[in-house]
Order: structure tokens, then C-alpha cells, then sequence
């Protein structure tokens, strides 16, 4: 069987819908692209493994590799996509267009087309000559729950001494990326109507408290962590989401505020849930409020790579650029887990507090 050329490949890649979502209505599997992937590397000599990923019907990683050693090279990319708006889109999204020099379609960028561009950069390498393994792994869902990476933990198999991962980054290598981890606070008062506040406990007025509370940590995170490679160089929480009560002249029983907090390098995502634990509890203690501190998805650590390690020496002299940081997550974390399994983002209890006396 002979490999299509670059073109076909990033074609069949991107007409192969595989949207993750945490929304029901958009999530589909990934099946389609794991299939062409195994069909194209199989030819080029790589053991296949499929892996169904437990707990999510139709999700699918891939290994292929090809060689033995210790000292292996992991080439690691994500096989979903976003979900997209057909109707916002100036062309078909499921279908690659080529204009001024770009190719256009949903992945394409981010990142099916970094499959095209490894599968077609193997088959101008003399792959009997390796001296070490390479390992080509394809994830499912990276894009919202990474429990296609999660499993690949979990199997607790040294997969490769090194890895890169094929984020867009504009070809400039990265050795540094900020976590992210998403938070709920969840306030439980007691509602009635608003013409007498004493019939009940106003879980609103409760949340401007915790929002000052909130937005004070954060510029005490701020005063105490600082990194000038990254070009936003503090930690930030963002409050994105926030719902509470059903009526004006009710008043408000339940309210709920999300948010997304960044840490950088060196902050552990399990130290500052406790962190801001302690500071609720001393809050709201006495208030009456009931009050819950959870994860909206278990959050991915902040990664740093020593700037003298062997891969980032090596990526810096091909591509002549310094391995500089982003702001957004990859599996990266994941990814350093191959062969321990020794997860930070297993899920935590939440915090809650009932009320005083």
C-alpha cells in the first residue's frame, strides 16, 4: 500500500468530523481519524495499537511504533476538534481549501494537519536505521475532558524518553506552558420574599463576598508569583460564569460562580483549591451559608521542561529559535506521566461548608 501524498492526507483527516465537547449534543467520536492514521502508518513498518478509552463509547487512542530502546521519541498529537458553527464559516469546514498559500478546514491547524505533516516527513526517513524507537500516539479529546491522555496514564507503560507534542505554536518551540484549572462555587441560602429579608439568607449577597474574596487572592497570587518568559507573567483568574436566584422579589436561595485560574510553572493545582478553601471557610463562617468549592474538570498542572534538557536543545538548534511559553494547556503534563501513572489531575473531593451552630 502506498502512502498518500501530504495533500490526501490532510483531506481525509479533516473530512473525518471528530468533535469533542462536553456539551452531549456536539460530542462524536474519533474513530474515522484513528483508522486512516493506523492505515497509513502500518505500511511504514509501525506496530498498531487501538485502545478503546474506557468510559467513553466510539473514543480511541492510537500507538504505532517502530524500534526498541529506553531512549525512544514520543511524536504525540490530539485527533478532535472543537465543535464549529457551519453557518459562520466562509467555506465547507469539512472539506481543505487552499488560498493565498494557506490551507483552510477545521483542524487543519490544530491540529489534524500535524498528522499530515509527520506522516508525510516518515516516509523521507530511513526508518531501518533507527538507533531508538519512535512512537507516534493519537489522543482522543484533548479539546475538553483529555481522557484519551488520562488513559494512556493509565496504562503505566514507558512510552519514550522524550516527546513533542504538535500544538500550533507558529513552528516556535515551547518548553513552558501555564495549567488551567476551572472552579465552582456553589452558595445555598434560604429564599422567601424580599418585602422582609429576615425570612431568609441571600445566597447573592453571600457571592458579592466571595467574588472580593476571590479577586483579593488573586492579586495576592499575583504579588507572589511572577515569570517574565511568559507574556502575561502572573498567574490570572478569570470570572467567567455566574447564576444565582429566579425573581426580583425573591429572595435569592441558591447562586453558583465559575471561574478559570492559570497557574504558572512551580504553583500545584491541589494547593491552591486548599488554599482558597481556607480563605471560604474563614469567610463564611457564621453566615448561615452552605457552601460547596469544586472542580469543573479536573485541570491540567502548569509545564515547565529544563532549558537544558537534551529535547529542548535539540528542537532549539533545528529550528534556530529560543523554547520560549504560552498561556494555553496541553497533554504535556500527561504526557512526562507515561510509565508512573502518578497523576495530579486525579478527581479531589470538593470542599463544602455547612452552616455555623
Amino acid at each position: 500500500m502506498t502512502t498518500p501524498k501530504f495533500i490526501e492526507l490532510a483531506r481525509a483527516l479533516i473530512a473525518a468530523p471528530s468533535v469533542s465537547s462536553v456539551n452531549p449534543e456536539w460530542d462524536m467520536g474519533n474513530q474515522q481519524v484513528i483508522e486512516h492514521l493506523s492505515g497509513w502508518l502500518e505500511p511504514l513498518g509501525f506496530q498498531i495499537e487501538i485502545l478503546p478509552v474506557p468510559g467513553c463509547d466510539g473514543k480511541f487512542n492510537l500507538i504505532a511504533s517502530r524500534g526498541s530502546g529506553p531512549e525512544g521519541l514520543v511524536i504525540s498529537g490530539h485527533t478532535d476538534t472543537v465543535p464549529f458553527d457551519e453557518g459562520k464559516w466562509n467555506r465547507d469546514p469539512l472539506k481543505i481549501s487552499e488560498s493565498h498559500g494557506r490551507l483552510y478546514g477545521l483542524g487543519s491547524c490544530d491540529m489534524k494537519g500535524f498528522f499530515a505533516v509527520v506522516i508525510e516527513a516518515l516516509k523521507q526517513v530511513p526508518l531501518e536505521r533507527l538507533k531508538q524507537p519512535l512512537t507516534i500516539i493519537a489522543t482522543a479529546d484533548e479539546e475538553s475532558t483529555m481522557c484519551g491522555a488520562k488513559a494512556l496514564v493509565e496504562l503505566h507503560r514507558q512510552l519514550g524518553r522524550h516527546a513533542i507534542i504538535g500544538e500550533p505554536t507558529g513552528l516556535k518551540p515551547v518548553r513552558m506552558h501555564k495549567g488551567i484549572s476551572m472552579e465552582s462555587v456553589r452558595l445555598t441560602g434560604r429564599s422567601g420574599h424580599s418585602s422582609d429579608p429576615a425570612l431568609g439568607v441571600n445566597a447573592l449577597e453571600g457571592m458579592h463576598k466571595v467574588i472580593g474574596e476571590v479577586m483579593a487572592w488573586r492579586s495576592e497570587l499575583q504579588q507572589r508569583y511572577h515569570n517574565p518568559a511568559f507574556a502575561v507573567p502572573v498567574p490570572t483568574l478569570n470570572l467567567g460564569h455566574i447564576h444565582g436566584g429566579d425573581n426580583p422579589n425573591r429572595i435569592c436561595g441558591q447562586c453558583e460562580l465559575q471561574f478559570d485560574l492559570r497557574p504558572l510553572p512551580g504553583m500545584q493545582l491541589g494547593e491552591l483549591r486548599d488554599e482558597l478553601s481556607q480563605r471560604l471557610e474563614r469567610l463564611l463562617a457564621g453566615s448561615e451559608l452552605q457552601w460547596q468549592l469544586e472542580p469543573v474538570f479536573d485541570g491540567i498542572p502548569a509545564l515547565e521542561t529544563p532549558a537544558q534538557a537534551a529535547i529542548v536543545r535539540a528542537v532549539e538548534s533545528l529550528t534556530g529559535q529560543s523554547a520560549g511559553a504560552v498561556a494555553f494547556g496541553t497533554e504535556g503534563p500527561l504526557s512526562q506521566q507515561h510509565g508512573h501513572g502518578n497523576s495530579d489531575l486525579r478527581p479531589r473531593p470538593y470542599r463544602s461548608g455547612t452552616p455555623a451552630g
